[in-house]
């Protein structure tokens, strides 16, 4: 691990030295076109790499959302929503962002190799990923090297279908393609709402342009400023156990598991299985498949059916929880894979190498937390190195304050790491809640349009008025769980 650190540190390094590249020109003013689903496209082109910004170009699907009122509306509003593609998601849940359009211009961005249902600009690679659980099945080093061989074959799929294109594939340059963006709006600053991946970009525009920051909401922040893979692992595996924790805390409460304590049920079974394998109707259930499927029904959501699973194991019939599976993967496959490892582990530690930094993880997390550590890794194990912008401690300076959004019971971008990142941005305030992943999104989608967390940050994005110091807001979709 002391040669992946060091490794990951002079990368870092270099990245933090590299300046924003410097426009020539004002970018063409963008050709709204009416698209279906109330919203308007235009393509933006942009530089394959912003280090040579005469060279070759490619595209970016954008989208705008007009304002319901023009007269009283404030500016536009540049949205991405994280987790890959923007325009297709909000086509399907409009409502995601609909009240934002009460006072903006919602203009939709996605990121490279993504983009709108046939539009040119969505690249779909031929091999799709491995399984995320991959790494927890097959636990010994030939299952690390059939992973690695995968997560190769999509690398160099998505290289082949990008072509020159996939050289553009880090935040670094996405962050550059939204100050474009803003160039072509005519807009003095870039109003911006990032959430989950989105908030990388935003972290890389702050970084590289911090007079043209305006404000800025960022929404389930991934931490991009460990050097350390293993301190970056270190936040999901704690993060995840006290998730453990919450999950009793809730189940306590109320839920299949009656009166039992939620810990003791997963005690009692882990040794179970790890004794022998638990009957789960046609097939049986190990060790391994057993902490895959606490691990995916530890998101809130899922909570009600990990506790009738286990309510169902400790009866002997583990059938439920062999069905608590990660989605299968993507069929093709897109590439914002490889920009996830491009811009957070674009070095990986080698089998043994990863083994002492796991036995490390279990220590910090015995129970289920260490599992993470198969997790993250699985996703880049085997990618290759280039284009790369690793993470590095956040240099941000002159910027004004941004808002930050961080859910007690996020897993998909722990809070430990949020909060982390939070404290190395100067004036920035951040509002914590009880809720989990993409809060602000998903409560809309459930119509819950009046929380506390949502009118900070609308008061935020249309006033500039910020919560006090150490604002919290209750759990409103965790509220709303069903218990039985």
């Amino acid at each position: 691990m002391r040669i992946l650190g060091a490794a990951m540190a002079a990368l870092a390094l270099t990245a933090s030295l590299q300046s924003p590249a410097t426009a020539t020109s004002r970018p063409a003013a963008l050709k709204w076109t009416a698209c279906g689903d109330g919203m308007e496209c235009a393509k933006l082109t942009v530089p394959i790499d912003w280090n040579r910004p005469g060279g070759p170009t490619t595209q970016v699907d954008t989208a705008r959302l007009p304002a319901r009122d023009p007269a009283r509306k404030l500016g536009s509003l540049v949205v991405n929503t994280g987790g890959g593609a923007t325009i297709q998601p909000v086509r399907a849940m409009p409502a995601v962002v609909r009240e934002l359009t009460t006072w903006f211009d919602v203009i939709l961005i996605d990121p490279r190799g993504l983009g709108d249902k046939g539009s040119q600009a969505l690249v779909e690679c031929p091999i799709p990923q491995p399984r995320i659980d991959g790494l927890v099945l097959q636990p010994g080093a030939d299952g690390w090297r059939a992973h690695a061989k995968a997560n190769a074959a999509y690398d160099a799929s998505c290289r082949k279908a990008m072509g020159a294109a996939y050289q553009g594939l880090t935040s670094w340059q996405v962050a550059h393609d939204l100050e474009a963006l803003r160039r072509a709006l005519g807009e003095p600053k870039l109003r911006y709402f990032g959430n989950s991946y989105g908030t990388v970009y935003g972290q890389a525009y702050m970084e590289l342009f911090p007079g043209k920051v305006g404000r800025m909401v960022l929404d389930g922040m991934p931490d991009h400023s460990r050097p350390s893979l293993e301190h970056w692992l270190g936040a999901y595996a704690r993060t995840q156990e006290q998730q453990l924790e919450r999950f009793r805390d809730w189940c306590a409460a109320g839920c299949a598991l009656g009166d039992a304590d939620a810990i003791e049920v997963f005690d009692d079974l882990l040794a179970r299985v790890r004794r022998a394998p638990l009957p789960a109707g046609e097939r049986t259930l190990g060790e391994r498949e057993f902490l895959v499927a606490v691990t995916e029904g530890l998101t809130p959501p899922a909570w009600p059916r990990l506790a009738a699973a286990l309510r169902r194991a400790a009866d002997g019939d583990a059938t439920d929880l062999a069905k608590l599976r990660p989605l299968p993967p993507e069929k093709p496959g897109y590439p914002h894979g490889a920009m996830l490892c491009h811009d957070f582990m674009p070095e990986t530690p080698g089998y043994r190498e990863f083994l002492a930094v796991e036995s490390r993880l279990r220590a910090l997390a015995p129970r289920i937390g260490w599992v993470q550590g198969r997790y993250q890794v699985a996703r880049c194990v085997g990618m290759g190195k280039d284009p790369a912008y690793p993470p590095h401690p956040v240099r941000v300076k002159g910027v004004p304050p941004v808002l930050i959004v961080i859910g007690d019971t996020d897993i998909t971008t722990p809070h430990l790491g949020a909060e982390h990142l939070a404290g190395q941005i100067p004036g920035a305030r951040v509002v914590q809640h009880g809720d989990g992943h993409a809060a602000y999104l998903m409560q809309g989608v459930a119509g819950l349009n009046d929380t506390c967390l949502r009118r900070h940050v609308h008061d935020y994005l249309t006033a500039g008025t910020l919560p006090p110091p150490g604002a919290r807001c209750p759990g409103d979709l965790v509220a709303r769980i069903p218990r039985g």
